[in-house]
């Protein structure tokens, strides 16, 4: 069965196609700049390796194009016929009442689209992509693999807000959490490295960016929250702010409910504090020449990382592993140690020496460490294609 992965960002486009009879990745590429030429791509397959080509992708059904026409090229592609495609997954992450992994059909992309006000940089662009695979690839089957599936495992004192319970009942109000599939997939290949570990901590790190608190392989607790606004600072997106900030903004006249909407999705988190950029390269170069706001945005970042594994290991009751994961997780190796120095007295030792890898899975942490720091790339296509493939054989079970 092969299966195409599609992982869609406002301005991107990444993607992998597995031969799920051996879970084997026959082509992976991306997108990169769609909507802001020149477009850049990139495509890898046997025999052929495209880097950072420049080509015309003005939106996303211009890079979805190039991605199929690439699978089939006569003198690159990987398959003859899109119809050798059995289904497509995507990596979604909200819709109001579903969870899991599903068929997207119209009642779905319905729910996906009652929480676009919520999700503004992950929704909108998952259902224009949706929406231009119906019509490249109509009656494909395609399969939407939700980032809260993995978090159905957190007891209600973890999940439920302060707020008058009704909410919960009425408007579905709680903490959901995301980055499913990273958290998930962090927790199957420390159980394969290890075994059973009881008590760990997995941090997802990049743009967007989260922790998760997991035992016995179970989700107990994560930081994001209703919303993937929440939790610990993002690379433009706020993180956790006392909602009375807003309140007295817009009461103050200072902003309209627009315009700090705006603010904090756009203009908060690493980027807002820095006043340089969302990027924590940008930001550790800037705090190297002096800049005392992009010091500080580090400072915060890193902080709020320490505070969580600190908290998460009070809910654990324990400690085995801390993973990282993500663009900064994996080659961020100054935040890892900013962020681990200080955590000694829970038994977590890190060997500066190790620590100097880049994307790369690796063990940090010294030999006589009691708790393991472990580097370990992302791979959350797997998970996707799993859960996709999973969908699709029953699909075909009920046909």
């Amino acid at each position: 069965m092969l299966i195409l992965i599609a992982n869609v960002g406002s301005t991107s486009l990444k993607y992998k196609l597995f031969d799920m009879g051996t879970e084997e990745v026959l082509a992976v590429g991306k997108v990169e700049r769609v909507g802001n030429p020149p477009s850049l791509f990139s495509h890898e397959a046997p025999g052929v390796s495209i880097r950072g080509k420049e080509v015309v992708a003005e939106d996303h059904t211009g890079a979805i194009k190039l991605m199929l026409d690439a699978l089939v090229d006569p003198a690159g592609g990987v398959i003859e016929d899109l119809a050798e495609i059995a289904g497509v997954g995507f990596k979604t992450v909200h819709a109001r009442g579903v969870s899991g992994s599903c068929l997207l059909t119209e009642e779905v992309i319905g729910a996906m689209e009652e929480y676009e006000s919520i999700s503004p940089a992950h929704n909108p662009p998952y259902l224009a992509a949706i929406r231009i695979f119906q019509k490249l690839l109509p009656g494909k089957p395609l399969v939407g693999v939700f980032e809260m599936a993995f978090h159905q495992t957190m007891p209600p004192e973890a999940y439920l807000y302060g707020v008058p319970y009704e909410w919960w009942e009425k408007y579905g109000i709680r903490r959901y959490g995301f980055h499913g599939a990273s958290h998930r997939y962090v927790s199957e290949r420390v159980r394969e490295l290890f075994g059973p570990v009881r008590h760990l901590v997995s941090c997802h790190l990049g743009g967007s960016a989260s922790l998760c608190a997991i035992k016995d392989g179970r989700s107990i607790d994560t930081s994001m929250g209703f919303s993937p606004q929440a939790g610990i600072l993002h690379s433009n997106r706020c993180g956790d702010v006392d909602p009375f900030i807003l309140y007295y903004l817009v009461e103050k006249g200072h902003y309209t409910w627009a315009g700090a909407k705006e603010a904090l999705v756009t203009n908060g988190g690493l980027k807002g504090l820095s006043g340089v950029s969302g990027d924590v390269r940008d930001i550790e170069g800037a705090a190297a020449r002096g800049d005392e706001r992009a010091a500080a945005a580090l400072d915060v970042f890193c902080y709020g990382i320490k505070k969580y594994i600190g908290a998460y290991a009070a809910i654990l009751g324990g400690l085995d592993v801390v993973a990282f994961t993500g663009g900064i997780g994996e080659n961020g190796i100054a935040i890892r140690e900013k962020v681990l120095t200080g955590l000694e007295f829970l038994g977590i030792h890190i060997d500066k020496e190790k620590n100097q890898v880049r994307g790369q899975e690796a063990l940090i942490s010294t030999p006589d460490s009691r708790v393991k720091v472990m580097v370990i790339p992302a791979n959350e296509e797997i998970i996707v294609a799993r859960e996709t493939k999973k969908v699709l054989s029953e699909l075909g079970s009920e046909q």
